[in-house]
């Protein structure tokens, strides 16, 4: 019997699969002959950073990335010595502690390279189409130089693509143009960068050229694949108990605004998760949960603390487990289908799962 099906189970659980995140870490691996980047950012996309980069590397990725010093870190302190870079953070960071433990430092514009210690290793931050992080294209000519003459250690170039999920959009053939026009600039000032890294997932997934030197997966790891397709592990399952049971008669009305009335006499069972938990709210006019192996729908709107389900005549009683959201294998709704009923993507069903859910793993016996 597992952990969340034990007759001890209270409260809501989630569990962390990282055989899960160690397969996809392999499927990812094999589709390129770059060096893989685990990207743990935003502790691990939901599932834990230093187990997700602990798994990870043992499955073949060589680096870590995160974006702020801080996510880095954490990692250190967790014991992790595996090179990390961070490149997200502002110019007034702590940049020096950074170097002292040997992490990695992006850099996107003069301000950020004036701001590098001695000694720093930075990989030079190109915009290519997506107007965020990164140099603008007219100041990357003298970010080049100008990191030429630096005392720091220029060890990459890299980019971003904004259309990875869409593979034939124009948009990444243009950014693999401007990329490798920026690589080429770089070169014409002087700087021999050892690692090019312009590709995410989708792209490691769906776009060889973009590999170049090394490939960053971060979704990929939690089993999300934004071109749709490779058939990765979700590694996360959510599963709540049903506080409470009562049948109501048909049109009674359930939750805040009253959107949702019963179509017939029916029986509602009360989970103690909601948004506050990372259940999207808008997702509750077509969210499903899976109750003693059938999927029952939401009822009503889901509250901070709260769900409702429709249990229709299923013989449930308080204190069964039901399963919110897992892989998909047993017919149980996925992070997939939730990003679909809240209309947005899985990235952010993962990431925005609250810290009162108690969080457990298992597998990663290689490490």
């Amino acid at each position: 019997m597992s952990l969340l099906e034990a007759p001890a189970f209270t409260g809501a659980r989630l569990l962390v699969d990282l055989d899960a995140v160690a397969a996809n870490t392999r499927t990812l691996a094999a589709s390129t002959r770059a060096a893989v980047m685990a990207v743990v950012k935003a502790d691990g996309f939901g599932h834990g950073a230093a187990a997700m980069a602990r798994t990870a590397l043992a499955a073949g990725a060589s680096s870590l990335g995160v974006t702020s010093i801080a996510e880095a870190f954490e990692l250190r302190a967790a014991g992790i010595t595996a090179p990390i870079l961070s490149w997200l953070n502002p110019v007034g960071a702590d940049f020096s502690e950074a170097v002292a433990a040997g992490i990695e430092l992006a850099v996107p514009s003069l301000a950020h390279l004036a701001a590098m210690p001695a000694g720093a290793h930075i990989h030079l931050h190109l915009d290519t189409g997506m107007a965020r992080d990164g140099a603008e294209p007219h100041a990357w000519a003298a970010l080049c130089q100008a990191a030429r003459q630096a005392d720091v250690q220029v060890a990459g170039v890299m980019s971003h693509l904004g259309c990875a999920d869409s593979p034939a959009d124009p948009a990444n053939a243009a950014a693999l143009a401007a990329f490798e026009g920026g690589v080429a600039v770089a070169r014409r000032a002087g700087l021999r960068p050892r690692v090019r890294h312009l590709a995410a997932t989708a792209a490691t997934l769906t776009a060889p050229a973009t590999h170049f030197d090394l490939v960053r997966v971060g979704a990929g790891l939690a089993g999300i694949d934004p071109s749709g397709t490779v058939a990765l592990r979700g590694a996360l399952t959510l599963k709540a108990p049903i506080v409470s049971v009562r049948r109501v008669r048909a049109g009674t009305p359930v939750g805040y605004g009253h959107t949702w009335h019963a179509p017939c006499d029916t029986s509602l069972g009360l989970l103690p998760v909601g948004y506050a938990d990372g259940l999207p709210r808008l997702a509750g006019a077509g969210a499903q949960v899976q109750v003693r192996g059938h999927r029952q729908p939401v009822a009503g709107r889901i509250s901070m603390d709260q769900t409702v389900v429709d249990l229709g005549d299923l013989p449930v009683a308080a204190g069964e487990c039901v399963t919110v959201f897992g892989p998909g294998d047993g017919g149980e709704p996925t992070v997939a289908d939730w990003a679909r009923w809240a209309a947005t993507i899985p990235h952010e069903i993962v990431t925005g799962l609250g810290s009162r859910l108690s969080r457990h793993t298992v597998g990663g016996a290689e490490l």
